[in-house]
C-alpha cells in the first residue's frame, strides 16, 4: 500500500493490468460536540476533458446512488462511504472522476469542516486490498465547506489516482461553479 502526499499521482491499471474495478473509500472522524454537528456528505463527479461534469446524471451522492450505466455506485463498507468504480462501464467521454465531500447545509444548518478530523481517501481492489491511501494533512478547516479529496483520471489507456485535499470555502456553490453543475 502506498501513502500519498497532496498533488502526488499513482498508476493503477498500468501497474495492475488485471484491475477492472476499484473501491474508493472515504472516511473521517468528528470532534465530539454537544451542539449541532456537521454532516459530511460524499459526492463523485464524472468529468470530461474540460474538467466539468458531463451532466447532472454523471454523479453519485446520497440521492443518486449510481450512474445510469453503473460505472459508479455507492456500496456498503467499513469506511464512512465507499464508491465502486467499474472501469469498463465508465463512458469514454469521462477523463476523470472527482471525489469530494461537502458539509450538508440542510441537515444541521450551515457548517464547516472545523470538526472533521483524520479525513482520508483510499483506493482498493475488488477484494478490498488497499492499493493506496491519502490522508488529508491537518490544516485550519474552520472556513472549508467542501473538499476535493482526490481524483481518478485517464492517462492514455490506463487509470491513475491523484491526491488533492483541495478545500472550498464556498461549499457546494463553488463545486457547482467549477464542475458546471446545477445543484
Amino acid at each position: 500500500m502506498a501513502s500519498m502526499v497532496p498533488g502526488s499521482n499513482a498508476a493503477l491499471t498500468a501497474e495492475n493490468p488485471h484491475l477492472t474495478r476499484v473501491l474508493v473509500g472515504l472516511g473521517w472522524g468528528m470532534t465530539p460536540s454537544r451542539g449541532p454537528q456537521a454532516e459530511p456528505v460524499p459526492l463523485a463527479i464524472m468529468c470530461g476533458k474540460d474538467g466539468r461534469a458531463l451532466s447532472d446524471e454523471h454523479l453519485v451522492f446520497f440521492n443518486q446512488i449510481s450512474t445510469s450505466a453503473g460505472g459508479l455506485e455507492f456500496v456498503g463498507t467499513e469506511d464512512q462511504e465507499q464508491i465502486d468504480v467499474v472501469f469498463s462501464l465508465i463512458p469514454e467521454a469521462v477523463s476523470k472522476i472527482a471525489f469530494l465531500v461537502y458539509v450538508d447545509p440542510e441537515v444541521r444548518g450551515p457548517g464547516t469542516f472545523a470538526a472533521v478530523k483524520d479525513s482520508y481517501i483510499r483506493v482498493a481492489n475488488e477484494q478490498d486490498a488497499e492499493l493506496l491511501r491519502f490522508t488529508i494533512p491537518p490544516q485550519d478547516q474552520s472556513r472549508i465547506k467542501a473538499m476535493m479529496f482526490g481524483e481518478l483520471y485517464r492517462h492514455g489507456a490506463n487509470w491513475k489516482f491523484r491526491a488533492l485535499g483541495q478545500g472550498y470555502q464556498d461549499g457546494l456553490a463553488g463545486v457547482a461553479r467549477d464542475f458546471g453543475l446545477v445543484l
